[in-house]
């Protein structure tokens, strides 16, 4: 486990997954991360990464050889390096491998870099291509914030508000987890969503190309909070666990398959390509108050 402060945030990563493990305003001693109580949802904020969200059957095809890789990738799932510390930031790093080339072809670098700054935490994906040959990739979020963040207020006392009024619809996602043709009503030319354990039990709610590059998670019954900024980031999704006390705030590049996804990876949608020795890179951030 390794820990960055910096007088106002405290923030603990495990190298597993450089997932966060704890995100506490050290002013107020309040922690902002879900507990990961496996009863609901043992993770609290993994990494999305090569994919998004799950593929047809599991499945997906390059070059004539088809491959199986599980919802959201596998980098959640191994231990990156730490490759580099400053007094306000740490970066983790993972390779390809073995193991990682007999579902994912492709040489790389994966990099996850958390910063402070303030009472500010940025995060950046950087990705290299390390390889002779085009690699194809998604990257995505998934970060659980407490609701309600304090003992004295509920989950319904909490909403979300978009920093632009919203007229979407969310993309529903079939029983296998694939994101159907046609989107259903959500928002209405509004900027704020209440919440309410039921929005969930459908799963997901997923959203494409929003006029807001920022999110609150606001109460009118406290003045703590949170809110995330994702320019850049063509995909969203909301998410919790039934009757969970969390919420996800999930920027993605990167979606799950649709229902009639044609299983070849360079036709994925939202699918990023990225040239021989290229690097890609791309930040959020989260201001907690």
């Amino acid at each position: 486990m390794q820990q960055l402060s910096n007088g106002l945030l405290s923030i603990s990563i495990a190298e597993k997954g450089a997932e966060l493990q704890s995100i506490t305003r050290t002013d107020s001693n309040l922690e902002y991360l879900w507990s990961g109580d496996p009863a609901f949802w043992g993770k609290k904020s993994p990494v999305l990464f090569p994919i998004v969200g799950g593929l047809k059957n599991n499945q997906y095809t390059h070059k004539g050889n088809t491959y199986t890789l599980g919802r959201h990738g596998f980098a959640r799932d191994q231990v990156f390096a730490v490759s580099e510390q400053t007094q306000d930031s740490i970066t983790f790093t993972l390779h390809d491998s073995d193991a990682s080339h007999a579902v994912y072809p492709f040489p790389f670098s994966f990099s996850v870099r958390y910063q402070l700054r303030e009472n500010s935490l940025q995060v950046t994906y950087i990705v290299q291509n390390t390889g002779d040959g085009e690699m194809w990739f998604s990257v995505g979020a998934h970060p659980a914030f407490k609701v309600p963040l304090t003992n004295d207020t509920a989950f319904e006392d909490y909403y979300l508000e978009f920093s632009k009024s919203e007229n979407t619809g969310k993309w529903p996602l079939s029983p296998e987890g694939l994101i159907e043709l046609a989107p259903e009503s959500l928002l209405r030319n509004e900027q704020r969503l209440s919440l309410h354990k039921q929005l969930f039990y459908a799963d997901a709610l997923v959203l494409k190309h929003m006029a807001s590059d920022k999110i609150a998670l606001k109460s009118g019954k406290t003045s703590h909070g949170v809110e995330m900024h994702f320019d850049g980031f063509p995909y969203f999704g909301i998410w919790s666990a039934k009757d969970a006390d969390f919420v996800c705030l999930e920027p993605w590049c990167g979606i799950a398959d649709h229902v009639n996804a044609s299983g070849e990876l360079a036709e994925k949608e939202g699918i990023i390509q990225l040239a021989a020795g290229a690097t890609w890179e791309k930040s959020w951030s989260v201001t907690f108050f």
